[in-house]
Order: C-alpha cells, then structure tokens, then sequence
C-alpha cells in the first residue's frame, strides 16, 4: 500500500493455476473449530494433499492492474521448500508494482514546488521537535492534520461539484468571510451566519448559503 494513495492503490502477489485460474483462500483449521482462518499468501499453494500447486505469480492493485505472470517451473522447483523457491518469481512482482505505482504518481497532477518545499520542511522541522519536545511534536502533528482534514474536505467538495456540474466548473467561488465554505460570486451585502452540521469538525461558522447540496 502506498502511503499517498493509501488502499486505492494496494498491491499483492496473486496466485494461478496451471490452467490459468486464481484459487480460492486456503481454510486452515487451528483445531479447536472455531478459530481457524482462510490464506492466500501466495506461498501456502506449494500442492500439499487438499491443496493447488501454484503455476505462475503475479502482481496485482486493487486499481485494477495486473502484472504479467511469473511462471514457476515445477521440474526445477522440485522438492525445495516453496516459499525458498519462488521467491525470485515474488520479488519480481514487487517491483512490478512499485514500477507501477510510479507510473501512477508521475501522471499525477504535479504540486507546486513551493508546495513540496513547505511539506518536507515542516516534516522536518516536527522531526527536530520531536527530539527536544516529544509531546509539542505530538500537537503540531495533530494541528497539521486538523489542517490537512480542513483544506482537504473543501477542496474534494470543489472537485466534485466540477465533475458532476462541468457547465458551472467554470465559476470562480468567492469564499465567505468566516468559513472555508464557498458560493459562485455574487454581489450584495451576506446574508447572517448560521451553524452548519455539514462542516467539518463542527467548529466553524458557516453562511446560509454553504454548499451543503454537494453530493
């Protein structure tokens, strides 16, 4: 998994048979009935009695992608322990997919540089307080995430209300005076403020025009 794109982009080494199909988990009985659990780590279908042989190894991200099979060659593997054997075929597709989740971070939208340059120095800066104040460094971590939920939460909203309404993403939003919520520019004095449930963290203030409908 990567940290950035988290379980949108999740990779695992996948198992086929010789006739091309993906097994179903492998149920191992602890004994006692009830506390047995299913497997698919690649390395338990080695063809022990009640269990498929491996054929190939390949990668795969729950985006969909697949990589190309591995094949394991049976003759060779012999009577070598499985996990030994195929972890050449295992390897290579772990780099298959890192391959592949750098091709998709580098067809990301770019960040601004100056972006890049104030994340890596306060992720350094935390760092340095980290070994001087232990618990500060705690709360600047959770101040920088209560930011990242906010900023975050608007700007996720202004890119779906874009994908769903491509007539009106052309609109600049003029953004209220006491909140991060947004409205399409108009003139006039605002109407009052009110609370509203829909903001995150509940702790701002927000018009009575929000966008709340953005769904």
């Amino acid at each position: 998994m990567t940290e950035e794109f988290g379980a949108s982009y999740e990779g695992a080494v996948e198992v086929l048979l010789a006739e091309g199909t993906v097994p179903a988990s492998v149920y191992f009985d602890a004994g006692s009935g009830t506390a047995g659990r299913q497997v698919s780590q690649w390395s338990v279908y080695d063809g022990r009695p009640g269990i498929p042989r491996a054929a190939a190894l390949r990668a795969v991200c729950s985006c969909g992608w697949t990589g190309s099979e591995q094949r394991l060659d049976c003759e060779a593997i012999g009577g070598r322990d499985f996990a030994e054997a195929g972890d050449g075929q295992a390897d290579a597709c772990e780099r298959a997919w890192d391959a592949h989740t750098a091709n998709v971070e580098a067809s990301t939208i770019p960040l601004p540089d100056t972006i890049t340059m104030l994340l890596e120095q306060l992720e350094e800066e935390i760092d340095k307080l980290a070994k001087t104040s232990p618990i500060a460094a705690v709360r600047a971590a959770r101040r920088t995430a209560i930011a990242a939920e906010r900023v975050g939460y608007w700007a996720a909203r202004s890119t779906l209300h874009d994908l769903t309404n491509p007539r009106q993403s052309g609109r600049r939003a003029r953004p209220y005076r006491e909140c991060g919520t947004q409205r399409t520019g108009t003139s006039g004095p605002l109407p009052p403020l009110r609370r509203c449930s829909a903001c995150p963290l509940r702790r701002r203030r927000v018009n009575s025009q929000c966008l709340n409908g953005w769904e």
